[in-house]
């Protein structure tokens, strides 16, 4: 049995989440540099199995791709390129960075670690993998291609 992971995906940086592997509690795992995301994930995938990778997809509020949208399908690209077998499932993203921001300050974190850039695409992460877990409650995770 396989963890899921999820990624909050933005031009400089990439909020990272995971849960345990009965996939019942996500948990944040920081965030890295976009540029370095295929090469985190096959490192990952060395030492844990995942059964499904779930990547934000940014759409504004009347369902249209956002702005941010472009720098994700390139990112797609190359992870299915080097994970050819690791199942990809897009999944709305709507709001999750005000929600993020909003989790944080009521957190009562301190004021020099919300100025952390990377602390909002963690949580956001973590928001995203929550959602999609509760969307597919009951159901089974896996995606087609």
């Amino acid at each position: 049995m396989g963890r899921l992971l999820a990624l909050d995906v933005g031009r400089k940086r990439t909020g990272l989440a995971a849960t345990d592997p009965l996939k019942i509690i996500p948990t944040g795992l920081g965030y890295i540099a976009t540029s370095k995301v295929v090469e985190w994930l096959q490192e990952y995938l060395q030492k844990e199995s995942v059964d499904a990778l779930v990547i934000g997809e940014p759409k504004q509020a009347d369902n249209t791709p956002s702005e941010s949208a472009k720098y994700i399908e390139p990112l797609i690209r190359r992870i299915r390129s080097k994970l050819p077998n690791l199942e990809i499932v897009r999944y709305d993203e709507r709001y999750t960075s005000v929600l993020a921001q909003k989790a944080i300050l009521e957190s009562g974190v301190t004021k020099m670690k919300r100025r952390e850039k990377g602390l909002v695409d963690e949580v956001s992460a973590v928001i995203i993998l929550r959602d999609f877990m509760e969307s597919k409650a009951g159901k089974d995770y896996i995606c087609p291609k």
